[in-house]
This record gives C-alpha cells, structure tokens and sequence, in this order.
C-alpha cells in the first residue's frame, strides 16, 4: 500500500506544480476513496476548472492518469474533482438516467441523452447496467457522440 499512498502524493505534487507555474489560484488535495485518489482541487480560479462542463477537469484527470495511474492498485484510478462538482454532477446525471428509464419504459421509444463527456457517459452507463430490461449503447463520433437508451428486444414482444 506504501507504493500507492506515495502515487497519491507524487499526483498532489504534480498538479500543484502545473498551477504553481501556470500562476493558477489553485490547490490540489488527494485523499483515498473506495475506487482510487481523488484529487479535490480548489481556490479562486476553481470556476476556471468547472467550465465548459469540465473540460480542463477531464484533461487533468487524463493527465494524471497516463502519469501515475500504473502505480495504482487494479481497477483503481486517479479522479480529479473541483469544489466537490463531479460529485454533485453525478447525482444529476444520476436523476436524468432515472428520467430516462421511465421515459423509455412508459413510451417505448429510444431516448437520447445530449452530448456529454465519456466520464459523464459511464455515470448514465453505470446507472442503468442495474436495470434489466434497458440497454444503453453510446452512438456516433467524436464530440457528437451520445448515449441511447432503448428497451431491450426480448421485452417488446
């Protein structure tokens, strides 16, 4: 476990450098959660992090990853969050997956969630892998990939 805690640090430091250089108000803070580090990071340009839905969020995240995420113990990973924002995002995303399920079963039809990131994906993915009679599969390229939610075929007849 030693070898993990001191990729937790190494990760902390590394993003402190990069704002300390980019003369960024930020500070990053890891700490050990149940599925790997997350790395909260805050201070006044925090809203910098959070727009355009999180963008430099996810490229942080990526970063860190690609970095030091072979030190972490399997299936686990770096997760970089902001002012707790991926945590109340989830919980939206949570809600909306949900809507979806009851959109979907009460009319039928597919249901098409809006362009979202890949991490936003697996949030709606992971939501809707416990209910069995969905099948969620993400459609089309690149930015404009989306996610679809759709009845599973042995239940439309």
């Amino acid at each position: 476990g030693c070898q993990m805690k001191e990729a937790y640090g190494h990760a902390e430091q590394f993003l402190n450098d990069i704002f300390r250089t980019a003369g960024l108000s930020l500070r990053a803070q890891a700490s050990e959660e149940a599925d790997g580090c997350v790395l909260n990071i805050d201070g006044e340009d925090s809203p910098l992090v959070r727009s355009e839905g999180g963008e430099l969020l996810d490229a942080l995240e990526h970063f860190v990853n690609q970095s030091f995420g072979r030190d972490l113990l399997e299936g686990e990973r770096f997760i970089c969050d902001v002012d707790n924002f991926r945590s109340i995002r989830e919980t939206e995303l949570r809600a909306m997956a949900r809507h979806a399920a009851d959109r979907v079963r009460s009319t039928g039809l597919p249901f098409f969630f809006g362009p979202m990131t890949a991490a936003e994906r697996r949030v709606i993915h992971l939501t809707l892998a416990e209910e069995a009679n969905l099948f969620t599969e993400s459609v089309g390229e690149g930015n404009a990939r989306r996610l679809k939610v759709s009845l599973k075929k042995s239940d439309q007849n």
